[in-house]
């Protein structure tokens, strides 16, 4: 018998009540140390006070009033992500996967109101995740997250990461624009060599293809920069971010230049919620706490200390990991034991990890971890590891 809820998620045996920065109270009231952060989510940690406040505050006043009207709450977040970015135009949205249909559809409507109007093809990546709709899960292209749902949408290409050669001879006369992670993180927290980024925008601009980048998982801080672009010098036309946006709530965006959004006029695209009141009072104050320089300059602090410890645990447990991977505090284990073991073997030692492909376990805890929690972390990661030995 089907449950009320409907069954496509394979949910670990724990529900919480209540959260505190890096840490959550389960049900019976034991606390687990939360290095998931709801898939790197809760950027600012859970119940972050000052989040509070300003979804309280934006609460009282005006929750919705739908894009009909001017929205200064969306105005004000738009001014600054543009003032902060290579982006001279937004949209918002209330997930990445949402994010992820507008980049497509502005990449398409760019070219055609170019008189290109056969260029709609976009390259993606294997490995790549943009989301769970039927636009989304075709540009991926992976087996797992399109078997069984039918014709999918055409236009798109997908190529081995880290094949140069193969982007190069890809694109064609019909290529409209391509569509990569900075840090894939689904994929196994694998990070596009910086040379790489510069490479592939050298290319974009030498056949007039747009450059898309989804940061919707890495970027918002995550890396130590404001996006794990900018490590490398270079710049998309269009960009989708959602996730740590928002701190916990709702909210998405597309950023794009004047030029890749020329297209995008009136009833060109909506959204009901997008933009609403709330996420964007939200959003503000995540961006006026992680878009400082000191906060970004701890997030590295924090990434180098993990790190650290990190590559003592895979020297010290070599039959459970293998390597450590990524970049600031999106960081992966590339593990030898399954990674679903041990993110069950964790919830033994009351933390909290989240899986992903290539056998790699994911941290993505928020971005103001106090130090101790990290020290903390890496000793319940011990035990785990010890756990597995002795399985």
């Amino acid at each position: 018998m089907i449950t009320t809820v409907l069954p496509t998620y394979n949910r670990a045996p724990m529900a919480f009540v209540k959260g505190e920065c890096s840490w959550l109270t389960a049900e019976d009231g034991s606390r687990y140390l939360d290095l998931g952060a709801g898939i790197a989510v809760n950027s600012l940690g859970h119940a972050n006070p000052a989040l509070v406040a300003a979804l309280t505050e934006q609460a009282g006043q005006l929750w919705h009033v739908s894009n009909l009207y001017r929205i200064p709450q969306q105005e004000k977040l738009a001014e600054m992500l543009v003032d902060k970015t290579f982006a001279d135009t937004v949209f918002f949205t209330n997930s990445g996967t949402e994010a992820c249909e507008l980049a497509i559809k502005m990449a398409r409507k760019y070219h055609f109101d170019n008189d290109m109007a056969d260029r709609i093809e976009i390259i993606a990546f294997e490995g790549a995740f943009h989301g769970r709709s039927t636009g989304a899960i075709a540009a991926a292209g992976s087996e797992k997250m399109v078997k069984g749902f039918g014709p999918l949408m055409p236009g798109f290409k997908q190529l081995k990461w880290g094949d140069h050669d193969a982007i190069r001879a890809a694109i064609t006369t019909r290529t409209c624009a391509v569509m990569i992670e900075p840090v894939q993180g689904e994929g196994g927290i694998r990070v596009v060599p910086d040379q790489c980024l510069k490479g592939l925008r050298d290319l974009c601009d030498e056949t007039g293809t747009l450059l898309i980048f989804d940061e919707v998982q890495c970027g918002v801080g995550r890396t130590g920069k404001l996006f794990a672009h900018e490590w490398a010098g270079v710049y998309p036309d269009i960009m989708m971010v959602a996730k740590g946006i928002g701190g916990g709530f709702p909210l998405g965006a597309v950023l794009a230049t004047e030029n890749a959004a020329s297209g995008m006029g009136a009833g060109t695209h909506g959204s009901t919620y997008g933009g609403n009141p709330l996420g964007c009072a939200v959003g503000a104050k995540v961006m006026e706490i992680i878009a400082d320089d000191a906060f970004l300059d701890a997030v590295s602090r924090k990434a180098a200390q993990f790190r650290q410890g990190l590559e003592g645990l895979v020297a010290s447990h070599p039959t459970v990991f293998e390597a450590v991977r990524g970049q600031g505090l999106i960081l992966g284990l590339k593990c030898k034991a399954a990674n679903t073991d041990i993110v069950k073997a964790a919830y033994a030692e009351h933390l909290l990890t989240v899986p992903a492909a290539d056998n790699v376990l994911r941290l993505l805890p928020a971005l103001n971890i106090p130090e101790d929690d990290i020290t903390e972390a890496l000793a319940r990661l011990d035990r785990t590891a010890l756990r597995i030995e002795a399985a």
